[in-house]
């Protein structure tokens, strides 16, 4: 027998326990990426027929490899919360949508730890 109130088993269930934080999420990494994408464009446009030496002196600024390294952990982020929105809504069959949200996921955090690597490995002196 349980003495529970409907509400009281309903509360903490739904869209609004983890909902709200994925939207949060959603908007915050958005908001971010605004200037870190305007600083990116510009930075790219400015070294518009440098060679590869000149690219790694651009890295190895400080400034620049932290930008770059906000910028690479807000783009996985973001794009993995918004392909995880999109797979929840369209894909209807269970283990196909579990296996497509690990993907995912599992894909953004291999890409985000490869471009990292590179980015701290050339402004750390290692390549």
């Amino acid at each position: 027998m349980n003495l529970q109130s409907p509400l009281g088993k309903a509360r903490g269930l739904g869209a609004a326990k983890s909902g709200t934080n994925h939207w949060w999420m959603q908007r915050l990494t958005a908001i971010g990426l605004i200037p870190l994408s305007i600083w990116f464009i510009i930075e790219i446009l400015l070294a518009v027929g440098n060679d590869y030496n000149g690219a790694k002196e651009f890295i190895r600024n400080p400034f620049t490899a932290i930008f770059l390294i906000l910028f690479i952990v807000l783009t996985f982020h973001h794009a993995q919360l918004g392909l995880q929105v999109v797979v929840e809504d369209y894909v209807k069959r269970k283990p196909f949508e579990i296996g497509l949200l690990i993907l995912i996921k599992g894909a953004a955090i291999l890409l985000s730890l490869t471009a990292l690597f590179a980015v701290l490995s050339i402004a750390f002196g290692g390549a």
